[in-house]
């Protein structure tokens, strides 16, 4: 049974930066589309963003220019460097992976506070 498990995630100040990583553990054959997303208290779940390739990114308005994702498929692992956080950067972090073309699964999550 593949599984995705976050990491990376902490108290960070304001201005500050982190980088949270998911990894993917079973029997993995491809690894299609994926993504982070997060959630804050009282919110829905939001993408924050999403790679096929590295040519093939997309970020939501909020994060644009501050985060990056990217992907090593020779580790099975997603990354998300976070910059320049902000207190509304709090929420829980997900990431969501197409694995063996068989849909998309999440991770269990990974909480990231922004403050001072």
């Amino acid at each position: 049974q593949v599984q995705l498990v976050e990491s990376g995630g902490g108290l960070v100040q304001p201005g500050g930066s982190l980088t949270l990583s998911c990894a993917a553990s079973g029997t993995i054959y491809t690894m299609g589309t994926m993504g982070w997303y997060r959630q804050a208290p009282g919110k829905q779940r939001e993408l924050v963003a999403m790679i096929f390739n590295e040519d093939n990114t997309n970020y939501a308005d909020s994060v644009k220019g501050r985060f990056t994702i990217s992907r090593d498929d020779a580790k099975n692992t997603l990354y998300l460097r976070m910059n320049s956080l902000k207190v509304e950067d709090t929420a829980v972090y997900y990431c969501n992976a197409d694995v063996n073309g068989r849909g998309f699964i999440w991770g269990q999550g990974t909480q990231v506070t922004v403050s001072s």
